[in-house]
């Protein structure tokens, strides 16, 4: 079987299109699930993966910034604005995006319905990053940096694996599940 996690295009409506037309780093990564699948069980999934649970407990270590899967169902369901290291900067219906304290670096999540090739109803889940550049200054452009372009790699397969996390998670949630 193949992967089910593969880079995507961004939807026109994504919150981190205007990120893309300034020049910041943007990702996308997408999947589909059988079955009805709402954003906020979505991001809860997302964020309570014990791959998750892992960046979060490193976050709690380094940074003070701790959340607990309480904090993920609240910013889930709109009842927070915050959670570990993020803050939300954007939210619609169907995707939410954060940025992290520095303001550099912005994760995105979106659930969009759409078809299979059977004709099925399916939902696409998509995780997306942005990583906005080093300001520059009348002498040199915005740039990257080192740590971007040495950590690129890890970044993109940490991407695909977090995705899958969270697409093993909402599938073993659905009513349906195998046991």
């Amino acid at each position: 079987m193949t992967n089910p996690i593969r880079p995507g295009e961004l939807p026109r409506a994504a919150l981190l299109q205007p990120f893309r037309a300034a020049g910041a780093f943007v990702d996308c990564y997408v999947c589909e699930v059988e079955g009805p699948v709402s954003h906020a069980a979505f991001v809860e999934a997302f964020y309570t993966t014990p791959l998750f649970k892992l960046e979060r407990t490193l976050l709690r270590w380094l940074a003070g910034r701790p959340a607990t899967d309480a904090d993920a169902r609240r910013l889930a369901q709109g009842g927070s604005q915050a959670f570990s290291a993020w803050r939300v900067e954007a939210r619609a219906a169907d995707q939410l995006l954060l940025a992290d304290f520095t303001g550099r670096t912005k994760s995105w999540l979106m659930v969009e319905a759409v078809s299979s090739a059977e004709g099925r109803s399916q939902i696409r889940l998509y995780f997306g990053s942005v990583v906005v550049p080093k300001k520059g200054s009348a002498r040199r452009p915005p740039r990257m940096g080192f740590g971007f372009h040495a950590l690129l790699g890890f970044h993109r397969l940490y991407s695909r694996l977090l995705l899958s996390a969270a697409r093993s998670r909402v599938l073993d949630q659905q009513p349906n599940a195998a046991p």
